[in-house]
């Protein structure tokens, strides 16, 4: 089943939710990397993350990434935690 795609500014009304298996460790690499297409390039990443009704996705730019989440445009967070995959 496709993973359904929504818009930055869905995110907030989605109960966002930890992914099965926590793979922010093996996703900084990438967050970074999408942090810097974003900054530099004004480039869009591919973020899937999981939530109540089950994983989604969302293309966007990263604005920056903490300890804990990643920021998008307009002050979205979502948690490292749910992450499920990033592309570029």
């Amino acid at each position: 089943m496709p993973i359904e795609t929504v818009e930055k500014e869905h995110i907030a009304y989605l109960n966002i939710i930890n992914a099965k298996e926590d793979h922010s460790d093996d996703l900084k690499k990438k967050l970074d990397e999408a942090q810097r297409l974003g900054n530099e390039f004004k480039a869009k990443a591919v973020i899937t993350f999981n939530t109540t009704i089950g994983p989604k996705r969302v293309d966007t730019t990263v604005w920056s990434v903490t300890e804990k989440y990643v920021q998008l445009k307009n002050n979205i967070h979502i948690p490292l935690k749910s992450l499920i995959a990033i592309d570029f």
